[in-house]
């Protein structure tokens, strides 16, 4: 290992040296903790000395014929007394609440899908459409909560849905070890360890080998911010703050959880090195990181400032996974307004591919929210996105924390009765399909499904035995299948030529109209969303000789449109939406 690097955060595989490494001659184990009084491996039958080597701060163990398997865990010593951590790069973990490390060959494994990762690409000019799932609540194999399917076995259930949906790439809620089920992954212990829940990293590894044989991308959440408190975890993992910050008032989050020290060079190498591993190691295609607010300004709050320690860990970080790893993605999950995050680093930027555009998110939720006599006030919640989206790279996302703790599922967020909200669920979803930006939507929102998300339960597929329920899946199918086929929706999705407001001040009527471009094809689409049949609306072409109906929300949409060479007129339902071909 390069331990200058390690100490100035410069590397990005300290998992090579630091952790368990098995052959069957013997397995050498390695930890660092410079303040530790003296460190002891911890075996199921025994304890074993660990000795100091190169400086003093790493400690090591070499032990013969260890089978894999062995469940293994660091005793530290410091002055008060002793703690039993698991291994902060080790490969894999007991089941909570369990929580030793244990002794896995990371080499096992070898990937069969080297054309994918040779042809892989940020898709900036290229249809992404990313179904978020969280791995224990797709589908189950029985009504107990703690009963999963293994990753392996998850491939065979996942890989049809998504291609029959029109999904080309998933997103995982995070998979590094974790020990609260309700946490949903945000609060790690095992930065390296695939969660045991779901089976063995080798089975990870076969499932996302898998899906890129079938054609589809894998992203993985990933949590740089902050860790779990759990005392066998990183907190105070030497005796004192090693990874964290020793101050109260910033060290601990608001989740109650550890704040990671960026300004210390053994920690931007812990994270830079987990990055990279989720990506080199499993060929994760992306990485979603959560809550950049919290890197950006210390505990998220701009009062407090820039937290520059930080955003230049982020952003040296991003390099170098860009330049190691090509063609992968990095995402930003940031709600505030702090200028490139999407701009590469050698540009002044922090170097994402794409934020999160949750500006677009709540504005749109709350206007579809509201009762139509209350929209027209409120019409420019859905074209004040298109003021700002030339800022950054955005991904449009319906994602997990919109359908949990009270806020109500995608489909009862819309205004009226059961049937209405149908309809405008069905309007919403084409609204985002032509609004530029990639698109993210979160497992269970594809079925019209009225029950929050349950991190315990399956998501409701007995609702496809409802003829509403099941015609509303066939329309989501259709239309991600529409997104992927038709250049417009995607191509030019950060170019100014992609997108053309049509018609956006018919604020008594409310209709708006879009057109989206590519180089081989145009797109308009006209919606409205107001709850009367509007007849008779007309907006003008310029450079158009034809119109052709491709599709709509529901049946009438744009029946009985008519072009004159200048201008289409046609009659729209209310709460619909209806895409034509320009030609």
């Amino acid at each position: 290992m390069d331990f200058y690097g390690f100490y100035t955060g410069q590397i990005f595989d300290a998992y090579e040296w630091l952790g368990a490494h098995y052959t069957p001659e013997a397995t050498v184990f390695r930890t660092f903790a410079p303040s530790a009084h003296k460190a002891e491996l911890v075996l199921e039958d025994k304890v074993i000395p660990m000795q100091k080597v190169y400086n003093g701060q790493f400690y090591e163990a070499e032990v013969k014929e260890l089978p894999l398997g062995t469940k293994y865990e660091y005793r530290i010593y410091s002055n008060g007394g002793y703690t039993d951590h698991c291994d902060p790069y080790g490969y894999s973990m007991e089941l909570r609440p369990d929580h030793r490390s244990i002794l896995t060959d990371n080499s096992s494994y070898t990937f069969t899908d080297k054309d994918w990762m040779k042809k892989r690409s940020d898709m900036k000019n290229k249809p992404l459409n990313i179904y978020e799932m969280h791995t224990g609540s797709f589908k189950k194999p029985s009504d107990r909560a703690d009963d999963w399917y293994t990753y392996e076995e998850l491939a065979d259930v996942l890989i049809p849905y998504l291609k029959e949906c029109s999904y080309n790439y998933v997103e995982f809620l995070p998979l590094s070890e974790y020990p609260c089920d309700e946490s949903w992954g945000y609060q790690t212990t095992g930065y390296f360890s695939p969660t045991s829940r779901y089976g063995t990293p080798e089975q990870l590894k076969k499932l996302i080998d898998k899906l890129h044989n079938n054609g589809i991308g894998a992203i993985l959440d990933f949590v740089p911010v902050h860790f779990a408190v759990d005392s066998y975890g990183l907190c105070k993992y030497d005796g004192t703050a090693l990874y964290e910050y020793p101050h109260q008032d910033v060290g601990v989050s608001e989740w109650g959880s550890c704040n990671f020290m960026h300004s210390r060079g053994e920690v931007k190498t812990f994270l830079q090195s987990a990055a990279n591993f989720w990506l080199k190691e499993f060929h994760f295609d992306g990485l979603r990181m959560d809550a950049i607010s919290r890197i950006i300004f210390w505990q998220g709050d701009e009062r407090r400032g820039v937290n520059s320690n930080a955003l230049d860990f982020v952003k040296n970080m991003n390099k170098n996974l860009k330049e190691m790893n090509n063609g992968c993605m990095l995402i930003a999950e940031d709600s505030t307004s702090f200028k490139g995050i999407t701009k590469e680093c050698d540009k002044g930027g922090i170097g994402f591919d794409y934020k999160w555009d949750l500006g677009w998110m709540n504005d749109t939720l709350y206007f579809f929210n509201l009762p139509p006599e209350k929209r027209t006030e409120n019409y420019h919640k859905l074209t004040f996105s298109m003021m700002y989206f030339g800022d950054e790279n955005y991904l449009l996302p319906l994602s997990h924390d919109e359908v949990v703790h009270g806020k109500g599922t995608i489909v009862n967020k819309m205004y009226g009765t059961d049937e209405q909200k149908m309809q405008q669920a069905r309007a919403l979803y084409l609204y985002m399909m032509m609004h530029p930006g990639k698109k993210l939507n979160f497992m269970g929102n594809e079925l019209a499904q009225k029950r929050e998300w349950d991190e315990k339960r399956g998501q409701d597929f007995m609702l496809l035995n409802e003829p509403a329920h099941r015609d509303f899946h066939e329309y989501m199918k259709k239309l991600n299948e529409l997104y992927l086929t038709h250049t417009a929706f995607f191509e030019e999705d950060y170019d100014n030529h992609g997108f053309e407001w049509a018609d956006c001040a018919q604020e008594q009527r409310l209709i708006y109209a879009i057109i989206r471009r590519s180089k081989k094809e145009t797109l308009l689409s006209v919606f409205n969303l107001g709850d009367r049949e509007q007849k008779g609306y007309s907006v003008k072409l310029s450079d158009t000789s034809s119109v052709q109906p491709v599709f709509a929300t529901q049946a009438g949409a744009g029946e009985g449109c008519s072009f004159s060479g200048e201008y289409l007129t046609l009659d729209l339902p209310a709460f619909s939406g209806v895409v034509f071909k320009l030609s």
